[in-house]
C-alpha cells in the first residue's frame, strides 16, 4: 500500500515546482515509510511514497514503460494480476518486474481506459501517457482506496491519496464548504464526491478521470454493484457455494511478500476472515483484537474463542477513555471532519498490528451486504406498513403522531415511537434517511449558527440518500438500502476509517468481502437468505456452521463501538468541556449555548447527546487544523463532467 500525489498543466508545459511536489509527497510519507519517488518533465510531476508489500525488489515507482512513455503511481494492490499479465502475454507484451503495477502500465498499452474493467483489486492510481498528453486517474470498484483532486484558478490540476497532501500546496483554497457541514452532522461523514472544502473533490469510487490537454476532463463511473443472477434460492446449496467463494477471495488477497495477519474482534464476519485464513496459511496465524473495559462493547471471550479454535496468536489490547493522546491525532488522521468514535479503536487496533505485520484482512463489507445492521431490519418493516396504508392518509396521521409523541431519546427503541412515526410519515427515502442519520433536521437547525443556516441554502442532507435510492437496481425495500449503504456508508464511513488509521500506521488492510465478483454474487441472493423473521446474516451464518462455534455465529449483535455514552459522563465530558472553554472557532458555526446545554443535559442523565458531542468535537479539532494553514484569497475552480 502506497500514496500518491501529483501535478498536472492543463494548458501548457509550465515546469513543475519539485520543492511543491517533494512537500506534497512528504505529507503523505506515513503511507509509504519504505520510500519515495518523483518524476518530472515540463507540464506534470508524479510523487510517490511505496510501502513495499509485492516484488519488494523492482517494484519501485513511478514505473514506466520503454523510454519513459507511459509513467504510473500506484496506490493498492491488483489481486488478479498474474492472470491478466499471462493474458498480455499472450497478446505480446513482455515485462521486466514482478510487479501488479507494470501490469496496469501494459493493460493501459492494450486497452485504454477500459483497462479498469478488468482490475479487480483494491487500487488509486494516477497515469501519464506522454504520447497521448493524457493524466489518467482511477479508483476502485467499492471506494477501498482514496483520490483527492482540485483544479486551481490557474487551470493546473493536484491530485493526492489524502486531502493532506493537496493541502501542503499554499494555492489551494481552503473555503469549509457549509453544506459538507450539514453532511457532516447529518451522517458524522462527508458523502463522496464532496469534501470539507469546496472545490476540493474525492474522485468517486468505481470511477476514472481522464484529462487531455486541449480537451475538457471526462468522468466516467465504469461499474455499478448490481445483482448477479440467481438459479438458485436453497440455503443449504446458496451456504456452501457463498463458503466456497469467500474462501477463493480469502486466498486471493493473501498475495504479499510480507507478514500478514487478520482483525478479529470476535463478530460473525472477523471470525469468518480469520477462520479462512488459518486453514489457507501454512504457518499459525497472527489475530490482533481490541477489548474495552465496558463488558457491554467487550467481545474479547468470543475472540478468544476463535483464536483458540484454530490454534493462531492472539494480540490483544484494551481501549480506555483515557486515551486522550489517540482522540487529539483523530483530525490530523482524517484531515476533514470524521464522527465514526470507532476509529479510535481501530486506529489502535492498527497499531497493534503493525508491530508485528505488514498486511492485515477485515471483516468489513458483512453487514453491508447480508443486511446484517438492524436498520434494514426497520426500515423493511416500515415500507410494509407505508405501502398498506394510502399515502392521503398515512402522511397526516404519522406526521401529526410524530409532533405530539414525546422524545424518549434515553428509553430503548420500542418505546422511542415518535422517530418511528416520522419515518412512517415520510417517503422510503426520507424514512431511511431518519434510520442512518445522527441527528435530524430540526436538530441541526437548533446547533447551527443563523450564518451557517443561511449559507446551507436550502440544501438538505437527505436529499443524497433520496438520489442513490433512485437508482438501485431493485425493488425491494432492504436491498435499496444496502445499495444506499454501498454508495455512502461504506465509502464514505467505513473504508474511509480503516484506510486513514490503517495508513497512519503503515498498515495495509484488505476486505475480501468486498472482491467486486463476490459482491455482485451476494447482492443477487433473495432477501430471505439474508434477513427474515428478525435474522439476520441467515445464509452467511449457515455457511459458517463448519468453521465456528454458535456462540459466535447466532449471539445478539454488538458492533465495533466504543461506550461513548458513558465516557462523556466521565472523562470525554470533562475534555470536551475544557475544549468549550478555550475555543474561540466554534461560534462562527454552531450555537455556542445549545452546544453546552447537550453537554450539560448527557452528563446529568438526562438524555444521550453522545453521538453529537463526538461529533462536536471531531469538527472542533478539524478547525485547529485549518486554522494553522490560512486559506489563499483565490477560489478553487469547479471541474465538471464533459
Amino acid at each position: 500500500m502506497c500514496g500518491i500525489s501529483g501535478w498536472f498543466d492543463m494548458d501548457g508545459l509550465r515546469q513543475p515546482d519539485r520543492r511543491m511536489a517533494k512537500a506534497m509527497n512528504d505529507a503523505i510519507a506515513h503511507r509509504g515509510p519504505d520510500g519515495e519517488g518523483f518524476y518530472f518533465e515540463p507540464g506534470i510531476a508524479l510523487g510517490h511514497r511505496r510501502l513495499a508489500i509485492i516484488d519488494l525488489q523492482t517494484g519501485e515507482q513511478p514505473m514506466f514503460t520503454e523510454g519513459n512513455r507511459i509513467s504510473i503511481v500506484f496506490n493498492g494492490e491488483i489481486f488478479n494480476y498474474r492472470e491478466l499479465r499471462r493474458g498480455l502475454e499472450q497478446r505480446g507484451h513482455s515485462f521486466r518486474t514482478k510487479s501488479d503495477t507494470e501490469v496496469i502500465l501494459r493493460a493501459w498499452v492494450e486497452w485504454g481506459g477500459e483497462c479498469v474493467d478488468r482490475l479487480h483489486g483494491q487500487f488509486a492510481f494516477a497515469l501519464w501517457d506522454r504520447s497521448e498528453q493524457t493524466l489518467f486517474l482511477a479508483r476502485d470498484r467499492l471506494g477501498e482506496k482514496p483520490l483527492y483532486y482540485a483544479m486551481l484558478p490557474d487551470r493546473t490540476f493536484l491530485f493526492g491519496s489524502e486531502l493532506k497532501a493537496l493541502m501542503a500546496n499554499p494555492a489551494l483554497p481552503r473555503r469549509i464548504d457549509p453544506l459538507a457541514v450539514e453532511d457532516f452532522f447529518a451522517f458524522g461523514y462527508i458523502t463522496d464526491p464532496r469534501t470539507i472544502y469546496a472545490g476540493v473533490k474525492k474522485l468517486g469510487a468505481a470511477s476514472t478521470l481522464l484529462l487531455k490537454r486541449g480537451s475538457a476532463p471526462r468522468l466516467r463511473q465504469y461499474w455499478e454493484p448490481r445483482p448477479a443472477l440467481h438459479h438458485d434460492s436453497d440455503l443449504d446449496t446458496s451456504a456452501e457455494e457463498l463458503r466456497e467463494r469467500l474462501a477463493a477471495a480469502v486466498k486471493s488477497q493473501l498475495v504479499a511478500d510480507v507478514p500478514v495477519g487478520a482483525f478479529l474482534s470476535g463478530g460473525v464476519d472477523s471470525s469468518a476472515i480469520a477462520s479462512l485464513m488459518a486453514q489457507a496459511v501454512p504457518d499459525a496465524l497472527n489475530c490482533f483484537t481490541i477489548g474495552f473495559d465496558d463488558p457491554r462493547f467487550d467481545e474479547r471471550r468470543y475472540a478468544r474463542a476463535v483464536a483458540e479454535r484454530y490454534g493462531t496468536r492472539q494480540f490483544v489490547e484494551v481501549v480506555s477513555p483515557d486515551d486522550m493522546e489517540a482522540v487529539e491525532a483523530l483530525p490530523g488522521i482524517f484531515d476533514e471532519p470524521f464522527g465514526d468514535s470507532s476509529a479510535l479503536p481501530t486506529y489502535r487496533l492498527s497499531k497493534l498490528a503493525r508491530r508485528n505485520v505488514t498486511v492485515a484482512l477485515s471483516g468489513d463489507g458483512g453487514d453491508e451486504l447480508f443486511a446484517g445492521y438492524r436498520r434494514y431490519l426497520f426500515h423493511g418493516r416500515e415500507e410494509a406498513l407505508r405501502s398498506a396504508i394510502p399515502g392521503f392518509l398515512r402522511k397526516p396521521l404519522f406526521g401529526t403522531l410524530g409532533r405530539i409523541y414525546p422524545q424518549l431519546d434515553w428509553a430503548p427503541r420500542f418505546l422511542r415511537a415518535r422517530q418511528t412515526f416520522r419515518e412512517l410519515g415520510a417517503n422510503a427515502a426520507e424514512g431511511y434517511f431518519h434510520n442512518v442519520s445522527v441527528t435530524d433536521n430540526a436538530a441541526r437547525a437548533r446547533l447551527f449558527s443563523p450564518e451557517l443556516r443561511r449559507s446551507i441554502d436550502g440544501y438538505r442532507a437527505a436529499d443524497v440518500i433520496a438520489e442513490h435510492m433512485a437508482r438501485a437496481p431493485t425493488d425491494d425495500p432492504v436491498g435499496a438500502a444496502q445499495y444506499v449503504d454501498l454508495k455512502t456508508w461504506l465509502v464514505g464511513d467505513i473504508l474511509t476509517k480503516v484506510d486513514r488509521t490503517a495508513m497512519a500506521c503503515s498498515l495495509e488492510v484488505r476486505v475480501p468481502m468486498l472482491d467486486p465478483t463476490f459482491v455482485e454474487w451476494t447482492l443477487g441472493l433473495p432477501r430471505q437468505l439474508k434477513l427474515n423473521a428478525g435474522e439476520s446474516k441467515i445464509v452467511l451464518k449457515r455457511a459458517l456452521e463448519p468453521l465456528l462455534p454458535r456462540e459466535i455465529l447466532y449471539r445478539r449483535k454488538q458492533g465495533f463501538s466504543v461506550p461513548l455514552a458513558s465516557w462523556f459522563r466521565g472523562s470525554f465530558g470533562t475534555g470536551f468541556a475544557r475544549r468549550l472553554e478555550v475555543s474561540d472557532q466554534m461560534a462562527e458555526h454552531f450555537d455556542i449555548a445549545r452546544v453546552n446545554r447537550l453537554l450539560q443535559s448527557h452528563r446529568q442523565g438526562w438524555a444521550d447527546n453522545s453521538r453529537v458531542l463526538w461529533l462536536l468535537w471531531m469538527f472542533d479539532g478539524f478547525l485547529d487544523l485549518h486554522r494553522r494553514k490560512p486559506s489563499p484569497p483565490a477560489a478553487v475552480m469547479e471541474l465538471t463532467e464533459a
